[in-house]
C-alpha cells in the first residue's frame, strides 16, 4: 500500500466481501462498520498518495472485541443489556490504533461481559479447524475472525485466558502483555486487577506491530504503566542466541496430553538450535493461588455490575449472574488470603526468573478440545483448575506472555505453545517467537473456510 501497488480501499472492500460471504457460518462480527472502515479507508488512500506514511498499520484492516468502546458504532460487551450502548467517546487502545493509520472493520464476538459463555442473544462463533471443536473463550470471535482472514489482527483482552485460548483453538499468534502495558481507558471491565489488552496476529512481526501502536503511559488510565515503549518490530530481528529459556519438565508434562508434551519438547530443541540455551527450572506450583483467581474476579466483576446486578438479574445468562453473585457472596477473608497468595505466587515466580529470561510452557493441557469435552471440564472443578494453570497465573502475576502455534493433533486440531517473560519483557517475547516461526511452518497453515 505505501508504494501503491494496492489501495487500502481495494484491501478494506476484498475484506469486507469476505465477512459477507464467510460469517454466516462462523459468527465471528457482531457488528460490521463496513461505511466507517470504508470512510476511513479513502482517507488512508489519499495521505498515501500524498506521501504521508504513519506506519505498518498505515490501512491495514483490523477489528476489535465488542468491549472496546466506539463512538461510531455499538460496544455490547456480549450482553443483551449493552447492545444499544453508543459511547461517546473511543478508547485509548482505539484512538492509537486510528493515529497509526489502522482500518476498523467492525466489533467481535465475545462471551457475555468476556466471562465464559456467549449470551443466547448472539450467536456463539464456530471454529474454522472443525465446529464441532472449542472455539475458545471470552474472545473467541477475535480468534475466528482472525484465522479465517476476514480481518488482518484483531485487539482483545484476557482476564484468566481470554486472549491465549482462542488464539491456541485457531492456530494464531497473540500476546498477554505485561499489566498495564496497555491502557484500559474506554472498555467493558470483567475485572480491573486481571484484565489485559492484547493483539491477535498471524504472527510474531504482526502481533508487535499492533502491540507497538497500543502500548504506553495514558493519563485517562493511572494503572497505565509510564515505562518507554520499546520498538517491537526490531526486536523480532535480534535473534535468541545466548537467551536463557527455563523448562520444567514435570511441569509440563503432569496431566498433560502426549501430543501436546511431544510439541513442547520439539519446540525446546527448535529454540536451542536456533542459539537459546535450555535451562531446568522448577514452576512454583500455582493451584493455591488459582483457586483465589475466582474470588477476586468474583469480588472485582460484583462491583463493576452493581448498578444493573441484582436489579436487572433476568437478563444476565447464568455463567455471568454466577460469576457475580460469588463474588456479592465471597467474604472479605477469602478475598484477603487470595490476594495473599496471588503475591507470593508472584514473588516466587519473580525469583524463577533470576537464572532465566523466558519460560517455555504449554497454552492448554490438551489439544483443542471438542464442545462436549469442554462442557464435561465446566462440571468438574478440578478438571476445570487444570484447564487454567498455564493462562490465570501470569494474569495473577501480571507477567507477559506470548503464544504461538506449535503443530496440529493427530486429529488436525492445532496446538499451542506458550512463552512467559519478565515484566516489561514484550521485546524478548516478539524476538522469540519470530525466531521460533522463522524455523517452523505451524503459522502458516490456514483453515478451509
Amino acid at each position: 500500500m505505501r508504494s501503491g501497488a494496492i489501495s487500502p480501499v481495494e484491501v478494506v472492500r476484498s475484506t469486507l466481501d469476505r465477512i459477507t460471504a464467510l460469517d454466516e457460518n462462523y459468527h465471528s462480527y457482531i457488528t460490521v462498520m463496513a461505511e466507517q472502515a470504508l470512510a476511513r479507508a479513502r482517507i488512508a488512500e489519499q495521505e498515501l498518495l500524498s506521501g504521508m506514511w504513519r506506519g505498518p498499520l498505515h490501512g491495514v484492516p483490523l477489528a476489535l472485541k465488542d468491549l472496546f468502546f466506539t463512538r461510531d458504532a455499538p460496544t455490547s460487551a456480549g450482553m443483551s443489556i449493552h447492545k444499544d450502548f453508543i459511547p461517546d467517546y473511543d478508547a485509548t487502545v482505539v484512538e492509537r490504533l486510528y493515529g497509526a493509520g489502522a482500518i476498523i472493520l467492525g466489533k467481535l464476538s465475545l462471551t457475555e461481559g468476556a466471562y465464559t459463555n456467549n449470551h443466547p442473544i448472539f450467536p456463539t462463533p464456530i471454529n474454522p479447524w472443525n465446529a464441532d471443536y472449542w472455539a475458545g473463550t471470552s474472545s473467541n470471535g477475535s480468534g475466528v475472525a482472525t484465522a479465517t482472514g476476514m480481518t488482518f489482527g484483531s485487539l482483545s483482552t484476557d482476564t484468566g485466558g481470554s486472549i491465549r485460548f482462542p488464539a491456541a483453538c485457531n492456530s494464531l499468534t497473540a500476546i498477554k502483555p505485561t499489566w498495564g502495558r496497555v491502557s484500559r481507558h474506554g472498555m467493558f471491565t470483567l475485572s480491573h486487577s486481571l484484565d489485559h489488552v492484547g493483539p491477535f496476529a498471524r504472527d510474531a512481526v504482526d502481533a508487535a506491530m499492533i502491540l507497538r501502536a497500543i502500548s504506553g503511559a495514558d493519563d485517562n488510565d493511572p494503572t497505565a504503566l509510564r515505562a518507554a515503549v520499546p520498538d517491537y518490530v526490531a526486536a523480532t530481528t535480534r535473534g535468541i542466541s545466548g537467551l536463557r529459556i527455563g523448562y520444567d519438565e514435570s511441569f509440563i508434562s503432569t496431566r498433560t496430553d502426549p501430543e501436546v508434551v511431544a510439541a513442547i519438547e520439539a519446540a525446546r530443541d527448535i529454540f536451542a538450535a536456533r542459539g537459546a540455551r535450555i535451562v531446568p527450572v522448577s514452576f512454583p506450583s500455582p493451584y493455591e493461588a488459582l483457586r483465589g483467581w475466582f474470588d477476586i474476579c468474583g469480588s472485582e466483576t460484583a462491583k463493576v455490575h452493581e448498578k444493573t446486578h441484582p436489579s436487572r438479574a433476568a437478563d444476565y445468562h447464568p455463567g455471568m449472574a454466577g460469576l457475580i453473585e460469588h463474588g456479592r457472596k465471597v467474604s472479605g477473608e477469602a478475598v484477603a488470603k487470595a490476594w495473599v497468595d496471588r503475591l507470593e505466587l508472584s514473588g516466587r515466580l519473580e525469583a524463577t526468573f533470576e537464572d532465566v529470561d523466558l519460560l517455555l510452557i504449554p497454552t492448554m493441557t490438551t489439544p483443542t478440545p471438542t464442545l462436549a469435552e469442554l462442557e464435561a471440564f465446566g462440571a468438574d472443578d478440578d478438571v476445570l483448575l487444570q484447564m487454567i494453570r498455564y493462562t490465570a497465573p501470569f494474569d495473577l502475576t501480571g507477567n507477559p506472555t506470548i503464544v504461538l502455534p506449535a503443530g496440529f493433533s493427530g486429529n488436525n486440531l492445532p496446538i499451542s505453545l506458550q512463552l512467559v517473560g519478565k515484566h516489561l519483557s514484550e521485546e524478548v517475547l516478539c524476538a522469540a517467537g519470530h525466531a521460533f516461526q522463522q524455523m517452523t511452518s505451524w503459522h502458516l497453515r490456514r483453515p478451509i473456510a
